[in-house]
């Protein structure tokens, strides 16, 4: 039962997050937002929003190391996951432009997550500190755009803007599908968060090599199936610019709405491997970007590889940490 309440709550998690997206984003356009915006906030955080709930449900429920390794496990699962499948399929093609301000975003935001992690502890000031810096940042990349050409407003936003609504959704149906998408989202965190505790506690296995592998993964889903999307319909831009702003939304959102819900302790694991493995993938995927202007499909094999590399070694450390299993 507990393996059919995981599965369940990824199948919901999966559709919520897909139906939060196509509602809100069609909520939008009724109410004459710019697509551009639609991107920034109602896209990002649309498919962000299993994290959240998964990282604040498990942090309710006095598991921090569910709530920081989902964080945390998302943005390495993101790169080397995620990204590395989208470009193994498509090469994924970077604009200059963005990747200069969010990739600098990017980078700015793992070295703040290292930093904080590195004090043990992130309460409400740190999560308020976060949210403030995430909301500066939309308002940042809105005034920076508005006085971009209209070929550069930011392309992928247009485009996950378009692919996201169904034809003839007005206004009351978006609302409806946003609300069912959230209720899905929800329930279906909740069904996750429990039934990896649960797991945690059978396997003799601590929560963090849990949060960082299966709910990491599984709360991640939204993003793997638009960027694969992406990848097959030639959208590589999208591909690319989902995950880095999924990846900003993830730390400054998603970690600190969590520590201003309920303050966390900072895991062993993660201040020691987990959270370097984050900075290091954001420096690659940086560095990858920049070089030729795209991801090609030998890179995103090494991504690949990278994130085989990184679940085997999070085995070893759960077969030789069995001491740190969820207290009963």
């Amino acid at each position: 039962m507990v393996y059919l309440a995981i599965l369940g709550g990824l199948v919901l998690l999966l559709a919520g997050g897909e139906l939060l997206v196509r509602g809100a984003v069609a909520v939008a356009k009724r109410l004459g937002v710019s697509p551009l915006m639609i991107g920034l906030t109602l896209v990002g955080f649309g498919t962000s929003t299993p994290e959240l709930v998964a990282s604040v449900d498990a942090a309710l429920a006095g598991s921090a190391g569910i709530a920081m390794g989902n964080v945390v496990g998302s943005n390495i699962a993101n790169i080397l996951l995620i990204l590395g499948i989208s470009a193994a399929l498509m090469p994924v093609t970077v604009l200059k432009g963005p990747l200069k301000r969010d990739g600098a975003v990017l980078m700015g935001s793992a070295l703040l997550a290292v930093g904080f992690t590195l004090t043990g502890h992130i309460g409400r000031p740190v999560g308020a500190l976060l949210v403030a810096l995430l909301l500066a940042y939309i308002v940042w990349v809105y005034r920076s755009e508005r006085t971009a050409s209209a070929e550069e407003l930011h392309q992928a936003d247009d485009t996950v803007a378009e692919k996201s609504e169904p034809p003839g959704m007005g206004l009351l149906a978006g609302l409806v599908v946003a609300a069912a998408g959230l209720g899905s989202v929800v329930f279906g965190a909740d069904l996750l968060v429990g039934g990896a505790i649960e797991v945690a506690k059978t396997w003799g296995v601590s929560d963090t090599l849990i949060g960082v592998t299966l709910v990491a993964v599984g709360t991640s889903m939204p993003e793997l199936v638009t960027s694969v999307m992406a990848a097959v319909r030639k959208h590589g831009d999208v591909a690319f610019g989902n995950i880095v702003g999924s990846n900003i939304y993830n730390v400054m959102g998603i970690l600190g709405v969590t520590a201003l819900v309920q303050p966390l302790d900072v895991p062993a694991q993660i201040a020691s491997f987990d959270i370097w493995v984050m900075l290091a993938v954001s420096a690659l995927l940086v560095i990858f970007a920049w070089t030729s202007g795209r991801i090609s499909r030998r890179e995103g094999w090494i991504l690949l590889a990278f994130y085989a590399a990184y679940i085997a070694v999070q085995i070893q450390i759960g077969a030789m940490a069995p001491a740190e299993a969820v207290p009963g």
